[in-house]
């Protein structure tokens, strides 16, 4: 078995722009040259990014402006962004080391709407399940019901969430058939109501440094004993203040409402899921982030190292080596499928820039089944072995252009996605030179 380091980040950002530095809500030095070991990924769990329909329409297109920064952090370290999804103001993200490509498989996301009794997405969840290295992974972000007395709604919301997300890979249809399960958002849960202290009380507490007695009377760690919600997962004991409501661009309480940790970060890990393998999950860290005054919440950082299996998969599309392109005409890649895959009828290979940072950021491309052509060969093929050709339309760059990757997405009819080979840089040039 192998260990490997993930980092989780939540922040309910306050419809904000991503106007502080984020090197520290990613646990990051601004040099590159003092960086620690790196995590193998970096999962971002936001709420309550700007949804007006003009932003919604843009961020259709286009990442949202805090997606854009964060990523402009960790592409410099040579993360990969494999997947966005966005629900109103959720959006969740999940990045990888570009060396963890070929052992990321069957990439699905889902989400839930509970706002206005399930017609509205101001509240609810969104979710990435993934395998990494013949484990199975699910990340979910919440955004709960509010305020002290909205508990038994955030119940609710829970078991909705639970029960109304469905995946469609074998065996991990659901968000607890998994082998590690990390939720996380702004869940919304307060002190208990009949804690019957003030928003001035319990600041008092806080400042004399009374946390695990404050931390007594949540709302949230409650209804885990109880088995009333959120039973099924573990957390670390918070020993920050309580990330919620602070006065925008202040370090204060705003004491519309009592201070609470509204801002979550749970796990949990089916250690038995194999024969004489244990599964194992380890926290590292679980920290707020206090620099931060754009909200009025604080975000939420944790750390953890899982335990997966030493299994290293090559790719099993393998294209060849291009001398070039040319710009302003069609042109062609040829590959082979090296090994049984399913096929599925939206497979697609797509164009990028070298060392893209994101999956989303294609230039162009086409689908291999009405497009590809098997290549003729002197000799029978061994299964397996067929090379394939596959033409594509003119690069819309201009004069200058960078040059470019192949990537093979096997797609399923459930949309879920797994990356089966990258070609090196290809070359660009204009024919007349």
């Amino acid at each position: 078995m192998d260990n490997l380091k993930l980092y989780f980040a939540t922040y309910n950002v306050g419809t904000s722009n991503p106007d502080q530095d984020l090197h520290d809500f990613l646990s990051l030095n601004p040099n590159l040259k003092n960086d620690k070991v790196l995590p193998d990924f970096f999962v971002i769990s936001l709420q309550e990014v700007k949804s007006k329909p003009t932003n919604m329409f843009m961020d259709a297109l286009f990442d949202d402006p805090w997606t854009n920064a964060i990523r402009s952090i960790l592409e410099l370290r040579d993360y990969v962004k494999l997947k966005t999804i966005r629900l109103q103001g959720l959006v969740l993200s999940v990045y990888a080391l570009r060396k963890h490509m070929f052992n990321v498989r069957d990439v699905e996301s889902e989400y839930t709407r509970t706002g206005l009794s399930g017609m509205w997405g101001n509240k609810g969840a969104v979710s990435i399940r993934l395998s990494a290295y013949g484990c199975s992974v699910c990340c979910v972000n919440a955004h709960l019901t509010a305020h002290d007395e909205g508990l038994d709604d955030r119940i609710e919301d829970y078991n909705t969430i639970i029960k109304d997300q469905e995946f469609h890979v074998a065996e991990h249809t659901e968000i607890f058939f998994h082998d590690y399960v990390f939720w996380m958002g702004d869940l919304n849960f307060r002190l208990l109501e009949e804690y019957e202290k003030t928003p001035d009380e319990i600041e008092r507490s806080i400042k004399k440094g009374e946390i695990k007695d404050l931390f007594k009377h949540d709302q949230l760690r409650h209804v885990m004993t109880t088995g009333k919600a959120f039973s099924e997962l573990s957390e670390s004991d918070p020993d920050f203040a309580p990330t919620f409501k602070y006065e925008v661009g202040s370090p204060d309480y705003d004491h519309k409402r009592r201070p609470a940790w509204t801002d979550r970060i749970l796990y949990k890990v089916n250690s038995n899921n194999y024969e004489n393998v244990t599964l194992k999950i380890e926290p590292k860290s679980y920290k707020a982030h206090s620099v931060y005054t754009i909200s009025d919440h604080k975000p939420v950082t944790a750390e953890f190292s899982i335990k997966v299996f030493s299994e290293n998969t090559e790719a099993a599309v393998l294209f060849d080596k291009v001398s070039g392109w040319y710009l302003e005409e069609e042109n062609t890649a040829m590959y082979k499928i090296t090994r049984d895959i399913p096929k599925y009828k939206d497979d697609w290979i797509g164009v990028f820039k070298e060392n893209f940072s994101s999956l989303d950021d294609y230039i162009l491309y086409e689908y291999v089944n009405k497009s590809s052509s098997p290549v003729p060969t002197n000799r029978s093929p061994h299964h397996g072995t067929q090379k394939f050709s596959l033409t594509f339309s003119e690069l819309p760059f201009g004069r200058t252009a960078p040059q470019v990757q192949l990537v093979y997405f096997s797609l399923s009819e459930d949309n879920v996605q797994t990356v089966l080979g990258i070609s090196d840089p290809i070359p660009l040039r204009r024919k007349d030179n």
